[in-house]
């Protein structure tokens, strides 16, 4: 039932069209911000570390409401392309703007790119685009003229197509753990435009472990198993959780019976509240990334497995 995220495009395509599974808790028994276009706007908590439950490092929304705005308006400029994509590559590349790292609103990182869509200076030029009250001439720095820019490239690589989607992404960063991050994420913004960024920090990590060997009692020193998993994801956004799968279930909070799970919910299984066997990490468009079995890698699945017991929300 596993499968790698290269091939997660033409379900994340339906994701956003609102075509896939929606999975709901049916036995949830378990016990008990929005910035402008202008730059880092602070909101983070300024905790470290917290119960599950406490928010985590970042629990406002990960995409400043102008930000959300521009990624959808932009990305219909492209027929096919998911703005949830468009979305998550400015998350990864600088959290929308939100970082104050060298390069993103002046000068360049050390790999030479500029602006909050981290474009190299002749990549820029070859598709600069003026987008809607942007800068004329075009500037990497405009946070408009970014987006718009990146439609273009994204567009002109094909990610309009379901086919070439998780190429273009490749074409943007030559680097399959940063495609895989970004296609996780932009199942979770196709699902939740509003996920925080303690749950994207949990998602991005969990991402990068894709194709890790299960091992059984792993924590990431060599591999994982899928309460090791869900435990250093979470560790990752700012919440620590129990080892094992039966107590990150009863440490709660639990998803209300009835409701629709969301991206960064963990998922259990087993044969019912007392007897958890397996967790799993929500991601969106009902797949989750787990490590499923020994003999297995890290992967995503199906989310609709047999056995379902409940759902908490860390973060």
């Amino acid at each position: 039932m596993g499968k790698a995220v290269l091939g997660l495009a033409g379900l994340l395509a339906a994701a956003v069209a609102g075509m896939v599974l929606v999975v709901t808790v049916v036995m949830g028994q378990g016990p008990g911000s929005a910035g402008g276009l202008a730059g880092p706007d602070g909101a983070t908590s300024g905790a470290l570390t917290g119960s599950p439950g406490s928010g985590g490092v970042s629990p406002g929304s990960a995409i400043p409401a102008q930000w959300l705005t521009l990624y959808q308006q932009a990305a219909a400029g492209c027929p096919g392309l998911p703005w949830a994509v468009l979305a998550a590559i400015g998350t990864v590349e600088t959290g929308s703007g939100q970082s104050d790292a060298p390069g993103v609103w002046s000068g360049a990182n050390s790999a030479g790119a500029e602006g909050p869509m981290q474009f190299e200076p002749a990549t820029f030029a070859a598709y600069a685009t003026v987008g809607p009250s942007g800068a004329s001439p075009p500037s990497p720095y405009d946070p408009v003229d970014a987006v718009y820019s990146a439609v273009a490239l994204l567009c002109a690589n094909g990610a309009g197509t379901p086919d070439t989607l998780s190429a273009a992404v490749a074409d943007y960063n030559h680097s399959d753990v940063y495609v895989d991050t970004v296609l996780t994420l932009a199942l979770a913004f196709g699902d939740a435009p509003q996920t925080s960024g303690t749950v994207v920090a949990a998602l991005s990590f969990a991402a990068q472990q894709l194709n890790t060997p299960y091992v059984w009692g792993g924590t990431g020193n060599g591999g994982f198993d899928c309460s090791g998993l869900a435990q250093a994801a979470f560790q990752h956004g700012g919440v620590d959780l129990p080892r094992v799968a039966q107590d990150q279930f009863d440490a709660g909070p639990p998803v209300p019976g009835g409701s629709a799970v969301a991206p960064g919910d963990l998922i259990f299984f087993g044969d019912g509240p007392s007897a958890v066997d397996h967790v799993g990490l929500y991601v969106g468009g009902g797949e989750m990334i787990d490590a499923p079995h020994t003999g297995a890698l890290v992967r995503f699945d199906n989310a609709d497995w047999s056995g379902f017991v409940g759902a908490t929300r860390p973060g």
